[in-house]
């Protein structure tokens, strides 16, 4: 089980937003790439990065503040927002990204997911978000007619290596994970599934621990990690033992 931690970019600073929303972002790091090194000596084995403005935009927009990342660690890491091409995946890929994060496109475009997979097996992770059980799109700003699973079952077979479930409801308010949600999705195809949105304690780690959440590759922490309220060490220490 993987505890991500998470580098949102928000005009080549680290943020979190509230319930999705840009206009209600806090910085908490204005150097990126001095954020990923910490997490990294932390003992994080694996680093998730959004750029937030380029979700909305479509393009990348932060991509000076993941350069500086990458550079600044050897963690794999993997990127999501504003992918929507397959240059733009090989792009980022031949930079060093562990793998890319495909979210609008893949409800637009589930062919060009599947012909990416294709490409770059191991390395194209789709990210599904959701409101209200519905997929959201275009930086969470358009909700969508399709059911989680529903999309999530589109790409079934397609070598996708993970898709990265976020429950837009419960994002950066450390409302805790949607836990039976994340299961449901994780019982109803055979593609890794990472959790996100709201993970808020300890507690949520130590839910982590038990047998009948191993079916998830992990969660990811974005506020609680920030404002302190979950400690890096004994989180990952925690987790490492439940193995």
């Amino acid at each position: 089980m993987i505890l991500f931690p998470a580098i949102d970019l928000k005009d080549g600073q680290c943020v979190r937003l509230k319930l999705g929303d840009m206009a209600q972002a806090t910085v908490f790091n204005d150097d990126p790439a001095a954020q990923a090194k910490s997490f990294e000596d932390q003992g994080f084995e694996y680093l998730h990065v959004v750029d937030l403005n380029g979700a909305f935009a479509g393009e990348s927009v932060n991509g000076k503040a993941v350069d500086a990342i990458l550079d600044a660690v050897r963690l794999p890491v993997q990127l999501g927002g504003g992918i929507r091409t397959l240059d733009h995946v090989e792009a980022w890929l031949d930079k060093g990204l562990a793998r890319v994060i495909l979210g609008t496109v893949a409800v637009r475009d589930p062919a060009l997911v599947k012909e990416a997979a294709r490409r770059f097996p191991g390395q194209v992770a789709v990210g599904i978000d959701a409101r209200g059980g519905m997929v959201a799109v275009e930086g969470w700003a358009e909700t969508s007619e399709l059911s989680v699973i529903e999309l999530a079952r589109r790409f079934e077979g397609a070598g996708v290596a993970a898709i990265i479930y976020t429950d837009i409801d419960r994002d950066g308010i450390l409302a805790g994970i949607n836990w039976p949600a994340s299961l449901e999705l994780a019982r109803a195809v055979s593609i890794p599934i990472i959790a996100s949105g709201g993970l808020a304690s300890m507690a949520d780690i130590e839910t982590m621990t038990r047998p009948e959440y191993q079916v998830l590759e992990g969660a990811i922490s974005g506020r609680a990690l920030y404002d302190g309220r979950i400690d890096s060490r004994e989180a990952l220490a925690m987790l490492k033992a439940a193995v």
